[in-house]
């Protein structure tokens, strides 16, 4: 079979281009032949036989090409003309999209579906139902929905994309223009990494119904397992140091457990909340073997994010390395976590609350041991790329068929 990858980045960079990146490798393994489509940058790692990508655009520059970003991120007319040949080229028999907001615009899939080429996205994150693509209010510090069912120009009236009236007003407008093409209606199907997103997909709109698979994320196996002796271990957070992430809540929590260990692997632009707290230390951005025996000698993981997770890999992993997690009850992370089997899902978004449930893995042992035990159970049967490959080739082969 012929796949075109599609992502903004063709580079190592986060989430969802390790995730078309390791599954397109084990496409190829299986024999499938695999070309990719996104924006050029010396950093890519992948490509198409035409060289074809789209101009390379740094929002950070200070260039004059920056005064045209404000229409090419709404609808790219140079992705839309050479994704089309790209795919009359390489003559693909489906195109898997990811993120492609910005760089590379919606304007793609008029392309692809001008040639009746199945297509299939997976979904990393709720752009399309939320104009700053989380669900989130920065400004009240709380998951948000308003624009699900509502106005748009809630958008703009709280200033959700970086508390930028400008951000916000191109945010709704790029929601409101698709919405009223039903772009997204073109779509053949939508993976979805969570159950908790594709009800909010189907809950929004109609175009969605029949249209979504869900299937959590893949993840790379590790024979590690955690230190049976955990008595002065620590609590390990992997992740962004972000506002949405939970870091304050994360501060507030390790400062009401003064005797309890945080390691924190990871930064962010909000990394200075978590500085001179005695029980924090911080590890910065950690990969490879490195992370993972961070991780794998934890005795606990706490992912304490405070809006709503689709599908959190340090959840995945820990448990594949069988470490209890400590999570919130909302989002992706609920469905990840069974709460007193293998970890905790904190009862609100109070650090006393998330502190309890810390401090129940320390204090009680023989709940503690069950949960780990139950961990180690459920590591053995978490999806690797190879399974999820098969699952996801399926669907492709269905979607052809119908074709």
């Amino acid at each position: 079979m012929k796949i075109l990858m599609v992502n903004k980045f063709l580079y190592p960079r986060g989430g969802s281009e390790s995730y078309m990146l390791k599954l397109s490798e084990e496409l190829k393994s299986q024999g499938h032949e695999v070309e990719y489509f996104g924006m050029y940058d010396e950093k890519n790692t992948v490509g198409n036989s035409l060289g074809l990508y789209t101009t390379n655009m740094d929002f950070h520059s200070k260039g004059l090409a920056r005064f045209l970003y404000p229409f090419k991120i709404i609808y790219s007319r140079e992705a839309h003309k050479k994704i089309g040949k790209v795919l009359d080229a390489f003559k693909p028999d489906i195109v898997h999209m990811n993120n492609i907001n910005f760089q590379l615009t919606p304007s793609i899939i008029y392309a692809v579906k001008k040639r009746n080429i199945p297509l299939v996205q997976t979904v990393h994150d709720y752009q399309m139902i939320c104009p700053n693509h989380l669900l989130y209010s920065f400004n009240e510090t709380k998951p948000c929905e308003r624009c699900i069912k509502g106005s748009k120009w809630n958008c703009l009236k709280y200033n959700c994309i970086h508390n930028s009236k400008i951000k916000s007003l191109l945010g709704v407008i790029e929601a409101y223009f698709y919405s009223f093409l039903k772009t997204y209606k073109k779509v053949d199907l939508y993976i979805c990494p969570s159950t908790f997103l594709e009800n909010k997909l189907i809950y929004s709109s109609g175009i969605y119904s029949g249209k979504t698979f869900t299937i959590h994320n893949f993840i790379e196996k590790n024979n590690i397992l955690a230190k049976t002796d955990c008595e002065n271990s620590y609590v390990v957070f992997v992740g962004r140091l972000s506002k949405e992430k939970g870091v304050e809540l994360l501060a507030n929590i390790a400062k009401l457990l003064p005797d309890i260990e945080f390691v924190v692997a990871g930064s962010g632009p909000d990394d200075e909340v978590l500085k001179n707290i005695p029980n924090v230390t911080l590890k910065g951005f950690v990969t490879g073997k490195e992370l993972t025996d961070l991780m794998a000698n934890a005795r606990l993981l706490i992912a304490p994010s405070v809006c709503y997770e689709n599908n959190p890999l340090s959840i995945l992993e820990a448990h594949s390395m069988g470490v209890p997690v400590v999570t919130m009850n909302y989002g992706g992370m609920a469905e990840l976590v069974e709460d007193r089997k293998t970890g905790a899902l904190a009862s609100a978004r109070a650090p006393e609350a998330v502190a309890e449930a810390v401090k129940k893995c320390f204090d009680n042992e023989e709940y503690y041991k069950t949960l780990k035990t139950n961990c180690e159970t459920k590591g053995k049967t978490i999806m690797g790329v190879t399974d999820y490959c098969n699952i996801l080739m399926h669907q492709y082969n269905n979607l052809i068929d119908k074709r």
